[in-house]
């Protein structure tokens, strides 16, 4: 018995110096090779969404202006926290893909970014449980990720096609430049659908569940996530 506290006590002592060096948590102990590379995909999704955000308000600073004293770095706050525990009046309350309708509907007047990437960011969010760590005992549902990389390009046909009344689009991206097409939105989309691609197809791996594909339609309505 004796031997057994030394061995644990010194086990405690090790990690206790690994915490001080090289950011080792002792709650890591209880996250699978899986959890931890799920963490490091959301925390890439969310760089991306950020910077996303960032191009979409610089091209659009019209949006911006509609609520006063917003700045980039304001809405950047707003939107991505974890937990997502506040919804926002001006959206209507609405999260999720039922945010991102709000961006495209022709009624509202309010900062359509916000609306959009608020909704963008939580949809995925959910697909990941609606959790910030994940654990052992936590499984991510294969067919919501999948689910969310289309929606991903649900929003972007949407984003590219939706226009008001006197044919302009809803919300700027591509442009031409001295000729030169802007594709930065489109590389941005195109990491984010991977992204949630390769969660689903691990995530499926794992848990031996088939993924039900779905076949793409122009002007489909996005895909439920639910758990």
């Amino acid at each position: 018995m004796k031997h057994f506290f030394f061995i644990v006590s010194l086990c405690l002592l090790l990690l206790s110096g690994c915490s001080t060096s090289s950011e080792f948590h002792i709650e890591d102990l209880a996250k699978t090779d899986i959890d931890i590379v799920s963490e490091i995909h959301m925390d890439e999704v969310v760089d991306l969404l950020k910077e996303l955000t960032t191009k979409l308000y610089k091209k659009n600073p019209y949006e911006l202006h509609k609520v006063y004293g917003q700045t980039i770095n304001s809405r950047l706050n707003q939107i991505f926290i974890c937990p997502v525990d506040k919804k926002f009046k001006e959206l209507e309350y609405k999260e999720c893909t039922d945010a991102i309708l709000l961006g495209f509907d022709p009624e509202f007047e309010g900062d359509r970014i916000f609306a959009l990437m608020h909704g963008l960011y939580t949809m995925i969010y959910k697909s990941y449980n609606s959790k910030c760590e994940l654990f052992m005992l936590d499984y991510l549902d294969a067919q919501n990720l999948y689910n969310s990389a289309r929606n991903i390009e649900i929003f972007v046909w949407r984003l590219n096609t939706r226009k008001k009344a006197d044919g302009r689009l809803f919300v700027l991206t591509n442009s031409f430049e001295n000729e030169i097409k802007n594709l930065s939105y489109e590389r941005i989309f195109g990491k984010l659908i991977s992204l949630q691609d390769i969660m689903a197809k691990i995530t499926s791996d794992r848990t031996g569940r088939i993924i039900k594909k779905t076949i793409q339609f122009a002007g489909m309505s996005f895909l439920p996530i639910g758990f």
